[in-house]
């Protein structure tokens, strides 16, 4: 070191002679010279960071948690989204929503199975395992499967074409949910009324439910079988199941461990509560949607749902009754518009909410 060797110089030198500092200071240029003066330096800056350091861990201590940040309770539950928040096919192939879905933070993915792309009836099998290596390569869970299907073709309709189609793709989203290695799938068992559809002639309520009921009672054996879990939406658009009470009766008439119910807070904003049914389904929740609704608004259609948290849903009340049941599955954000500008824009949005939802951010 630059100091030792001035000492050892000074040592040796004979009494008398004259000093050269300029001489014996001369070092190669980017020589990092260690001087007694560097050195009290970088022992000052140390203790110096040292006591900012764990004055600055004391003051977080000490900072009380911000209620208009996030959750001041953090829950053990999975986040996830629903693919028509992206927009697939059009812009987005599915490789590419899995992978934003991952970047953006989320535990899960709940993909939709249609008539024409990556799940419908074209593909089989090998493509479905083949799908599933692509989301564990990309590290993402497939959190369940949801369609469209039960509107075109409902359970209930009074065409027996229509109910005929309907339970035959039904047992193929069961078998594509199988073939994936996914549980859960999204079951609509009926409608009284489907208002977004002009082609569903309406069915007594009486006969919706006997329909309903027969048409589960097929699906489930199959089911079983595969170990796949069916879970009932409540839809209060359709005009069925409009009460927890009822949805519970349904579910329970069965007496089968895999009919379960796949609750959806927006579903039944309009005119209720979602923390009110959280306590009444209890342990039956197999899966949930978070669809934000707004009571202010006047269109009872799906364009009243909301990016999450711009609504009037109460999320604090509902986490604390979920917790309450013990959930800790999938918290799955369902929105049907993907944003026409910056798509990306919407993922990340809706990742940030769930995490202050969750109290992943405080």
């Amino acid at each position: 070191m630059c100091a030792m060797k001035d000492s050892i110089t000074s040592q040796n030198r004979p009494k008398g002679s004259r000093t050269d500092d300029s001489q014996a200071r001369i070092l190669p240029p980017g020589h990092n010279c260690l001087t007694r003066r560097n050195v009290i330096k970088a022992m000052l800056a140390s203790t110096s960071a040292a006591a900012f350091s764990g004055s600055t861990r004391a003051e977080a201590a000490k900072r009380t948690p911000d209620p208009r940040k996030g959750s001041l309770k953090r829950y053990a539950m999975k986040k996830s989204i629903n693919q028509w928040a992206f927009p697939y096919p059009q812009r987005m192939n599915l490789k590419e929503c899995l992978q934003l879905a991952k970047d953006a933070g989320f535990d899960g993915i709940e993909l939709n199975y249609d008539m024409e792309n990556d799940l419908s009836p074209k593909s089989g099998a090998k493509d479905y395992q083949e799908i599933r290596r692509l989301a564990d390569k990309i590290g993402i869970r497939i959190s369940g499967l949801c369609s469209f299907l039960f509107w075109p073709y409902p359970l209930t309709s009074n065409d027996p074409g229509k109910r005929a189609r309907g339970l035959e793709l039904a047992g193929k989203i069961a078998q594509a949910a199988h073939d994936l290695g996914v549980e859960n799938v999204l079951l609509v068992p009926g409608a009284v009324h489907i208002p977004w559809r002009d082609d569903y002639e309406p069915v007594r309520n009486d006969v919706c439910d006997r329909r309903a009921r027969e048409s589960v009672g097929k699906l489930l054996p199959q089911a079983e079988k595969l170990n796949v879990f069916l879970n009932v939406e409540n839809i209060f658009f359709s005009g069925y199941l409009m009460t927890p009470m009822e949805m519970n009766d349904f579910v329970d008439s069965f007496q089968s461990d895999h009919l379960r119910i796949h609750f959806d807070t927006g579903n039944i904003s309009i005119f209720q509560h979602p923390e009110h049914w959280v306590p009444i389904l209890g342990k039956r929740i197999r899966n949930i949607h978070f669809k934000e609704f707004s009571k202010k608004s006047t269109d009872y259609s799906l364009e009243t749902f909301r990016p999450l948290l711009d609504g009037t849903t109460n999320w604090p009340a509902v986490m604390d009754e979920l917790d309450k049941t013990g959930y800790r599955g999938y918290v799955t954000f369902e929105y049907f518009h993907p944003y026409p500008h910056y798509p990306e824009a919407l993922i990340y949005q809706t990742s940030d909410s769930l995490d202050r939802i969750l109290g992943r951010i405080s």
